[in-house]
């Protein structure tokens, strides 16, 4: 018995260090492999870097007299946008210097993204906590037959898990980059955080055509469908909306040269709060090829966010971050985008207070692009019927299988017992798969939490 253990033990010890060699050496092997990647991309951001920092706004940050408030969007409300920013003449002048010049050298001379011409694929930002909830994700959209390659963007190397970015991601058709290999090319470089790796993510993706998910996002049908369909095949930059009207400052506009009721297309001549909900940023698709120029400007907002045009653009509003910049990008520039028209919808569960929302669906760009054509806008009361839902966004709180049933859990009820997170409203729940949906979820939770050991 005893040299049967000691056998044991034997193989127990071979086996374990067995993992370890081959980690380490994916390890090492994922970094050599990251390292030949970037480097058309460290060349792009040797070129672009320096645009940055020549445009820098010298001028104060906006200083905020109270948060904006979040309303509902309602395309009858004419209210102006409000004013909550201070900032003096000289700083508007000074910031109005500052955009012009960026725009002025990406327009005329702007450096060359890397991308591989005709192609098209998904791009998330994750990292440690994310990645678990970004796996449950993917597999979802590899339910509904996406093949689509994805490129997954982790901060730094302290982010990197080898077993999710060795083994189980490229069996999903993805694989792990590590956005400071590009970023540390420029030594002493500014760092970026939190809302501003989502268009740096999207800047140093290798594909032409992009669809950005966020990491607890997935789509219902196979996305391959909007890239070759209107009104991407037009538009070349597609959004979908949050619930609220904008709360962009109108210092903004004086400082992007623009006016809040004048310009030179109809956009720019209605009030803006009028026209389209704010931004819900978790899907984004766009054309690197046709909208180099904006994705540029919006990677100049997002540097600068959090200083200066994250305050602008939102004023405290909720979710102040990336999300408005790729508009207000387009719309400076002049270059076309269509935002979804149909209303996100909030998905949850009944509480004895009202409504606990854990998820967010938004909606079938063709279709809904097949309406606003022919002038059919339900947002604006035509009386047709939906599109149908796209995308799941299960935004808050996170399924993550490790806190998923936590007492401040999606699944925990008000008296501390276990409930399905999704059943009301009735009629989103129903057209999104209902029970059918929440089932396929819960399994990549399953599997999840057994293959990553979380």
């Amino acid at each position: 018995m005893a040299a049967f253990r000691s056998h044991h033990r034997r193989r127990i010890a071979l086996i374990i260090l067995g993992l370890i060699t081959v980690l380490t050496w994916t390890f090492a092997a994922s970094r050599s492999q990251s390292a030949n990647r970037v480097t058309s991309h460290e060349q792009f951001w040797s070129e672009f870097y320096p645009i940055l920092m020549a445009s820098e706004p010298y001028s104060n940050s906006p200083k905020r007299v109270s948060n904006a408030e979040s309303v509902g969007f309602d395309p009858k409300n004419t209210d102006p946008l409000p004013n909550l920013l201070r900032l003096s003449r000289e700083d508007v002048s000074a910031m109005r210097l500052s955009h012009s010049k960026f725009v002025d050298l990406i327009r005329h001379n702007p450096p060359s993204l890397h991308y591989q011409p005709h192609t098209r694929g998904l791009v998330s930002t994750a990292g440690g906590s994310y990645l678990p909830v970004l796996v449950i994700s993917l597999r979802m959209l590899r339910r509904s037959g996406s093949t689509l390659p994805m490129e997954v963007f982790l901060a730094s190397w302290d982010e990197y898990d080898g077993y999710v970015c060795q083994i189980v991601l490229p069996s999903l058709n993805a694989q792990c980059v590590v956005l400071s290999e590009i970023l540390d090319a420029i030594s002493d470089s500014r760092s970026i955080e939190k809302y501003q790796y989502k268009v740096f993510a999207m800047m140093f993706s290798s594909f032409e055509e992009i669809l950005f998910l966020d990491a607890d996002a997935f789509a219902l049908e196979d996305p391959e469908i909007l890239f070759i369909s209107e009104p991407f095949t037009s538009k070349g930059l597609v959004t979908w909306p949050d619930f609220w009207r904008p709360t962009t400052s109108p210092l903004y506009y004086e400082i992007v040269s623009q006016d809040e009721t004048a310009g030179k297309n109809k956009e720019k001549q209605e009030n803006l709060a009028t026209i389209r909900q704010s931004t819900e940023s978790g899907e984004l698709l766009l054309s690197k090829r046709t909208h180099t120029r904006t994705l540029l400007l919006a990677a100049y907002y997002n540097f600068y966010g959090p200083s200066h045009y994250y305050p602008l653009l939102s004023q405290g509003a909720v979710g102040e971050g990336d999300k408005e910049t790729f508009i207000a990008a387009a719309t400076a520039l002049n270059e076309p985008f269509y935002q979804v028209s149909e209303p996100i919808r909030a998905v949850g569960r009944g509480t004895p207070d009202g409504f606990a929302g854990s998820t967010m669906v938004q909606y079938n760009p063709l279709e809904d692009y097949a309406l606003t054509k022919k002038g059919e806008w339900r947002i604006r009361g035509a009386s047709v019927p939906p599109p149908h839902p796209f995308f799941v966004h299960v935004n808050f709180p996170k399924f993550n299988p490790a806190t998923v049933f936590h007492d401040n859990g999606p699944v925990v009820d008000e008296k501390g017992g276990y409930t399905r997170a999704w059943t009301a409203p009735d009629d989103v729940v129903e057209a999104f798969g209902g029970k059918k949906t929440e089932k396929a979820y819960w399994r990549e939770i399953l599997w999840t939490a057994c293959a990553l050991e979380v």
